[in-house]
């Protein structure tokens, strides 16, 4: 996807729809099946195919590049006031089909985090915007410090318009700096059963589901606000310190099979790449 600048802000096209822009088998292939309605891999210097009204992405404060575990490109944040942003698009609320699944690849490159909001946590990746009644879901990373006693957790929530508490899920493992991490975080309105009479969240770890929550937990109706999508950092108080690639928005709720598949296209890839070597 070529990168232009313009007003200091770089930009950059982010496809929906299948692509054959890479040999099958790729990651990017993989994502491609799946029909994403917007894929974003990050990183300056993407090459692939635009598809016919591609929502543009603007790079703020120059986030750097650097490379995935199977050479790919992604984009890195310096934790202090880089972020990417996706214009609103109906595609990217829960609202639009009762079904959400945001996939993404990170990287934290340090475990106490420099800004952080609230007691003591990054949004990395998000559709939130402070005041006016713009809250919709995000992904978020505690840092190490912080008094919730939630040392890097990595979590994913979703919310009434007005913000407040969440419906979330989560897990809270040991991290590394440097360590690349699958996530994905699902939200089903549709769904609905005695245990999650309103629908669910879920999130998961490299393809595996680690958690899932009701959200009717905290009486959750999702909205669709005109929110930009943001990535590095969801509102203006959290910056995440690391890499962020292979960002993806579906439209419905993704199979854990699925999952798993990308998470293993990107280790396969990798492995093939230090073969090669």
């Amino acid at each position: 996807m070529a990168a232009l600048v313009v007003g200091g802000a770089m930009t950059q096209t982010a496809c929906g729809g299948p692509s054959s822009a890479r040999p099958p088998g790729s990651y990017d292939a993989e994502v491609q099946a799946d029909s994403p309605a917007l894929y974003l891999p990050l990183g300056s210097g993407n090459s692939g195919k635009r598809s016919a009204g591609a929502v543009k992405a603007a790079y703020h404060h120059t986030p750097g590049v650097t490379s995935m575990p199977n050479g790919d490109r992604a984009s890195v944040f310096d934790g202090a006031s880089q972020y990417v942003e996706v214009p609103d698009d109906d595609r990217l609320s829960v609202t639009a089909t009762g079904e959400l699944t945001v996939e993404a690849w990170l990287r934290p490159d340090t475990l106490t985090f420099a800004k952080t909001a609230g007691t003591g946590y990054v949004n990395w990746l998000g559709k939130v915007s402070g005041g006016g009644g713009r809250s919709e879901w995000l992904a978020r990373m505690y840092s190490r410090g912080n008094t919730e006693v939630r040392a890097n957790r990595i979590s994913g929530y979703v919310f009434n318009r007005g913000g407040g508490l969440g419906a979330g899920s989560y897990f809270e493992d040991q991290v590394k700096p440097g360590e690349w991490i699958h996530y994905a975080l699902v939200i089903n309105t549709r769904e609905k059963s005695r245990a999650y009479p309103t629908g669910y969240v879920k999130v998961y770890k490299n393809g595996v589901l680690r958690d899932q929550d009701a959200l009717d937990d905290y009486d959750i109706t999702p909205s669709n606000t005109d929110a930009p999508m943001r990535i590095g950092a969801a509102g203006t108080k959290s910056y995440f310190k690391g890499a962020i690639g292979k960002v993806a928005v579906y439209g419905s709720e993704l199979p854990q099979s699925h999952l798993a598949a990308h998470y293993r296209a990107m280790s396969a890839s990798s492995r093939e790449s230090a073969a090669g070597t």
